[in-house]
């Protein structure tokens, strides 16, 4: 019995002083939450970075899977209209590319006559174009409002043909991706240039008519929700009415007080009528 008390007194501390197995943990699936925050936090930093500094912007001929022929052709296509693919492909060829090339070629020691491009601008096609659609609009406007005068109707012209306008046009129907010019976004004085040229192909491909109506689908109807008011700025308005009223045999206006309020206090308010 003494043996056996003395076999337990000698195991108890050893047992006790004995190290606890390890609990065993099943593995975790997936990825762990520190790094998934942190992964969200520099994806975030990232954005961020691309609002405040964005990168320069790149040609589309500069990335991957382009094909200038066949983006040529499907312009056409996708404006559903008609061109002579020569002539398209003249229209988006400004003067300042042909400069450029031929000033890289001519720094890299090409010969003076292998550096000439077998190119030609687009400075004809640009001047019909910009011909037949101001005479277009203003045909428009006068078959539309046969009583709005000169002036007006040359400021709405003027308003439709001008750079925003048209350069505003031009970018939506995918025209800077396919101009070439020897800067990078086109600059608005080239891109408004090569809008006309399209025009101007478009005018020898495929008639006045079908140009006219293109014309009318994406140049008259930028004058939605546009006041007239806006667009035309009258400086004389009194000696434009005078004009107006001796074109058509009328005698000069006559201004009369109609109404009026507060005549004897600080702030009168006098209704005056031109009849």
């Amino acid at each position: 019995m003494a043996s056996g008390l003395g076999r337990l007194l000698l195991l108890g501390p050893r047992r006790l002083l004995a190290p606890a197995a390890p609990t065993p943990v099943p593995p975790v699936r997936g990825v762990k939450k520190g790094f998934r925050a942190a992964f969200r936090f520099q994806k975030e930093l990232e954005r961020w970075r691309l609002l405040r500094c964005p990168p320069p912007p790149v040609r589309r001929s500069e990335k991957p899977n382009w094909d200038y022929h066949a983006e040529i052709q499907a312009f056409g296509h996708r404006l559903q209209e008609t061109f002579s693919l020569d002539l398209l492909k003249t229209a988006f060829v400004n003067s300042c590319y042909i400069k450029s090339e031929e000033a890289k070629r001519q720094n890299l020691g090409i010969e003076k006559e292998a550096v000439l491009l077998n190119l030609k601008d687009n400075q004809e096609l640009s001047e019909q174009g910009t011909s037949f659609s101001k005479t277009c609009l203003t045909q428009f406007f006068e078959d539309a409002h046969p009583d709005l005068p000169t002036e007006g109707i040359k400021s709405l012209v003027d308003f439709l043909t001008g750079e925003e306008v048209v350069c505003h046009v031009a970018r939506n129907l995918a025209v800077e991706q396919l101009t070439l010019s020897a800067e990078f976004p086109v600059p608005p004085p080239v891109l408004q240039q090569t809008f006309f040229a399209v025009i101007g192909a478009l005018l020898q491909s495929s008639g006045p008519e079908r140009t006219a109506l293109f014309i009318r689908d994406f140049l008259i109807t930028q004058m939605t929700g546009k006041e007239l008011f806006e667009i035309w700025k009258i400086i004389n308005p009194m000696g434009l009415l005078v004009e107006e009223l001796k074109k058509r045999n009328i005698s000069a206006p006559e201004s009369r007080l109609t109404r009026q309020s507060g005549s004897t206090t600080a702030l009168p308010v006098f209704f005056v009528g031109l009849y």
